[in-house]
C-alpha cells in the first residue's frame, strides 16, 4: 500500500528490538512499550497480549469459528545495557483485574527523580477505558496512585513538576466527530487531577482525520518540551494483517510545547515523523500502525524513539535532537 507521506531521511530505523517469539511465557503480541534509563542502562515495560493466535483470526474470517477468543494481557519487563539488545525477565511484572477492571496495557515510564518512576497505563474496565498512574522504584512493586473516570487513556507524565504541580498529557474521549484530542491536566499529588486544558484538537493535525493522542513522555530541551504524538488517518483499503478489515494508519508525530506552560504549542510539524513503511510496520496483527511510547535523549545528541509496530512488535528508531527540533519549526502549522 502506497501512503501519501514518507519518513524523513534523518530518521534511522534500528528495527525490531522485541517480538513475541522471544518471550519466556505465553505471548501473541509484544508492543507499545514504555522505556527509560535505569541503573546505568535501560528498562522497558511492554504490553504482552496472549490467549489467541493468527490461526484464530484466519478461522474467524473464513467462517470456521463464530467469534474470536478474548484478549488476555499483562506487562512484561526487559532490561538492556545499550538500548538495543534486551534481556527479558522470566515472568510478567504487572497485571490488573477485579473490581470492574479487566486488564491494564500500553505502559509509559517517566523518571520522576530520586529513584522513583511514574508509570502511566491504560485500563480496560466494565465501565469503559480509563487511565492509571502507578509509582515504582524496582519495577517489581507498583503503588497505584490513581485511575481516572471513563473515558480516558494515552496518559504521559512530564518528568518534572511545572509551577509546583505534576503535569500529564491525556486523551479523553469526547462527543462528536473527530473527537479524540490531546489535553493537559495538573495535580498536586498524582491522585487529584484538574485544571485541564485543550492542547491540540484532532482537526488541527493535518495528517489525522479520525483521532490523535499523546505518545512518549516529553523531553525537555532549550527550545521547549519535545513531545511525540500519534495521528490516525482512515485508508480506503485495508492493510495486510490478522485483522483483515483494518483500515486505520497510525503515524508518529512531533511538536514542541512551551517550557513554562506546556498547554501552549510552540511548533507542530504538519507532516508525520514516522510513517509505516517497513514490512514489520505494514504487516502484523494490525498493519500500518506506529505507536511511540518511549523517547530518550542521549548525551551525544541522539534521541532514541521506541514504538510499537503493527500492534505486534516493539521497534527502535534514532534521530539527532536538533533534527527533530528543526523538523518541528520547518513544518510548523501553528504559525
Amino acid at each position: 500500500m502506497k501512503l501519501k507521506f514518507r519518513t524523513p531521511d534523518f530518521i534511522r530505523r534500528k528495527g525490531v528490538v522485541l517480538s513475541p517469539d522471544r518471550m519466556p511465557y505465553e505471548s501473541a503480541l509484544t508492543f507499545n512499550a514504555g522505556v527509560n534509563r535505569w541503573h546505568g542502562g535501560y528498562v522497558m515495560l511492554f504490553r504482552n497480549d496472549f490467549g489467541f493466535s493468527k490461526k484464530d483470526y484466519d478461522d474467524y474470517y473464513e467462517g470456521r469459528i463464530g467469534r474470536l477468543p478474548p484478549t488476555l494481557n499483562n506487562l512484561g519487563l526487559a532490561v538492556s545495557s545499550d538500548g538495543l539488545h534486551w534481556d527479558i525477565r522470566p515472568e510478567p511484572v504487572f497485571s490488573m483485574s477485579g473490581n470492574g477492571i479487566i486488564r491494564a496495557y500500553d505502559p509509559r515510564i517517566t523518571d520522576l527523580g530520586g529513584g522513583e518512576y511514574g508509570v502511566c497505563f491504560a485500563v480496560e474496565s466494565t465501565a469503559g477505558t480509563r487511565g492509571g498512574i502507578a509509582l515504582t522504584k524496582d519495577f517489581e512493586h507498583f503503588e497505584v496512585k490513581s485511575i481516572s473516570v471513563p473515558v480516558n487513556r494515552n496518559m504521559a507524565l512530564f518528568p518534572e513538576k511545572i509551577g509546583g504541580e505534576y503535569v500529564r498529557l491525556e486523551r479523553p474521549f469526547l462527543t462528536g466527530d473527530r473527537n479524540h484530542s490531546i489535553w493537559l491536566s495538573r495535580s498536586p499529588d498524582l491522585v487529584h487531577w484538574g485544571e485541564s486544558e485543550l492542547v491540540l484538537a484532532c482537526g488541527d493535525l493535518p495528517y489525522s482525520d479520525l483521532k490523535i493522542g499523546p505518545a512518549a513522555p516529553p523531553v525537555k530541551t532549550p527550545q521547549g518540551w519535545l513531545t511525540l504524538l500519534h495521528g490516525v488517518e482512515v485508508q480506503e483499503q485495508p492493510f495486510p494483517g490478522w485483522a483483515r478489515d483494518w483500515k486505520r494508519c497510525y503515524y508518529g508525530g512531533v511538536m514542541l510545547l512551551d517550557p513554562e506552560n506546556p498547554a501552549k504549542i510552540i511548533a507542530l510539524a504538519g507532516i508525520p515523523l514516522l510513517v509505516p513503511e517497513e514490512p514489520y510496520e505494514i504487516e502484523g496483527y494490525r498493519g500500518g500502525v506506529i505507536f511511540p511510547g518511549g523517547m530518550i535523549a542521549e548525551p551525544d545528541g541522539t534521541v532514541k524513539i521506541y514504538y510499537g509496530a503493527a500492534d505486534t512488535v516493539e521497534c527502535l528508531a534514532e534521530a539527532k535532537m536538533q533534527d527533530l527540533i528543526d523538523f518541528c519549526f520547518e513544518h510548523n502549522v501553528m504559525k
